[in-house]
């Protein structure tokens, strides 16, 4: 049987394991249906358009000089709704955590929120009651 919307997440998949932002550009423009809209909460932008996020990577690395590495951590979901959990190396060695909600709709990507953490250091005072992630 079937699982809806399962092309496109094994695409998703392959796209994030990938790490390469200029194949994310490419694949994102293929898997985005027309109306996409991709936001970031963290800085107040929301892009309309699949042409308007694939320009968005495009240019990335010459208005940033830098040119991230993405890891896959977990994708996890069912039906229009999955959650891709990763990193990003934004080109110094610190993995800022990444989240994005996507919601699919006839085998497309027709939005996405993502969410973007820096690292910090654990407070001392949990230490008893936590153990350090690898």
């Amino acid at each position: 049987m079937a699982v809806a919307n399962q092309p496109v997440v094994e695409q998703i998949r392959a796209m994030f394991e990938n790490g390469s932002l200029e194949e994310l550009a490419r694949r994102q423009y293929e898997l985005a249906a027309e109306d996409f809209v991709e936001e970031w909460p963290q800085s107040g932008e929301r892009i309309r358009g699949r042409a308007n996020a694939k320009a968005i990577n495009d240019n990335y690395p010459a208005m940033t000089g830098t040119t991230p590495q993405l890891s896959l951590r977990r994708l996890s979901g069912e039906g229009s709704h999955w959650v891709i959990e990763g990193t990003i190396d934004y080109g110094d060695g610190t993995p800022v955590s990444y989240v994005g909600i996507a919601e699919l709709r006839d085998d497309k990507l027709a939005r996405i929120t993502e969410y973007f953490g820096n690292p910090f250091e654990a407070p001392a005072w949990r230490s008893k009651w936590v153990e350090a992630i690898t």
